[in-house]
C-alpha cells in the first residue's frame, strides 16, 4: 500500500476515467486511486470496475445513489481515506484539466513540510489553455475577490488539484462543511487557514477538458460569490469553531 490515494470525483466520465486512472498508474511514483461515482447514466461506474480486475490492490471505486455535488463527493473520499492509512489525499479532477504528472510535484511539496498543496493556475502569471477569455476573467477575478474578503494569500483559492496531509483533513471538521459546488475548494482552504496550516502553491498549466461535458454552472458561480461573505462573516464570530 502507497502513502498517497488520489480522489477522483466523477459524473458521467467515460470518455476520460480509464485513461486519467491508467494515467496515474503509470507514474514512476505510486499513487492509489479512489473513483467517487455519482450513479453516471453512462456507465462510468462499470468502467472502473472493469479497470479494478488489472488493478485490484490499486484502484477503489465508491458508488453514491445519486448526484450530489462536487464537495460532498470529496467529503466521503476524504472520510474514506482517513479510515486507512494514507498519508497525503489528493483531489483531481477526471477529465485532464489536471496533469497526473504534476501529482508528484505536489506530493514533494507536501513531503518537505507544506501541509495543504494547491496546484496553482496563477502563481506565475496566468496559466490555463483553451479556455475562453470571460472564463479566465471570471476565474482570475474569483481568485482575487477571495483573497480581498477572507485575507488568504492564496494566488488559485478555488483551485481544485490539491494534496492535504493527513493531519489536516483530521483537524478540520468535515461534518460541518457548508458548500458542494465551486465554493467548496475555497471553504477547505480558508478553514486550513483559519487553522494555521501551511498552505504553499505549485504552478501548473490548467488545461481546459476535451472530452466529456463541464459541470459548471451558474448557481455554482453564485454559490461561490455570496458564500465567502457568509463564510467570512461566520468566521468571525465563530473562529475556533469554523
Amino acid at each position: 500500500m502507497t502513502d498517497s490515494l488520489v480522489i477522483i470525483p466523477s459524473y458521467n466520465e467515460i470518455e476520460n476515467i480509464k485513461a486519467i486512472v491508467k494515467a496515474v498508474f503509470d507514474l514512476p511514483k505510486d499513487f492509489d486511486v479512489l473513483v467517487v461515482d455519482d450513479n453516471s447514466p453512462d456507465g462510468t461506474g462499470a468502467a472502473v470496475k472493469e479497470l479494478q480486475k488489472k488493478f485490484p490492490e490499486r484502484l477503489f471505486l465508491e458508488e453514491r445513489k445519486e448526484k450530489s455535488g462536487l464537495g460532498t463527493a470529496y467529503i466521503h473520499g476524504f472520510k474514506w481515506a482517513l479510515e486507512r492509512e494514507y498519508r497525503y489525499i489528493f483531489e483531481m479532477d477526471a477529465d485532464f484539466s489536471h496533469r497526473p504528472s504534476d501529482l508528484p510535484r505536489l506530493y514533494r511539496a507536501c513531503v518537505n513540510g507544506a501541509d495543504v498543496v494547491v496546484g496553482s493556475r496563477y502563481k506565475k502569471g496566468v496559466n490555463v489553455v483553451n479556455w475562453p477569455l470571460y472564463r479566465i476573467l471570471l476565474s482570475y477575478g474569483a481568485s482575487f475577490y477571495v483573497k480581498l474578503i477572507t485575507g488568504m494569500k492564496v494566488h488559485d483559492p478555488t483551485a481544485g488539484f490539491v494534496c492535504y496531509r493527513r493531519e489536516v483533513l483530521e483537524t478540520l471538521d468535515l461534518d460541518s462543511v457548508k458548500f458542494i459546488g465551486y465554493a467548496f475548494q475555497i471553504e477547505m482552504k480558508y478553514r486550513a487557514y483559519l487553522k494555521k496550516f501551511r498552505i504553499e502553491e505549485v504552478s501548473i498549466i490548467f488545461t481546459d477538458r476535451e472530452k466529456g461535458k463541464s459541470k459548471m454552472s451558474t448557481s455554482i458561480i453564485w454559490e461561490a460569490v455570496f458564500g465567502v461573505i457568509s463564510m467570512r462573516i461566520r468566521s468571525l464570530f465563530k473562529r475556533n469553531g469554523f
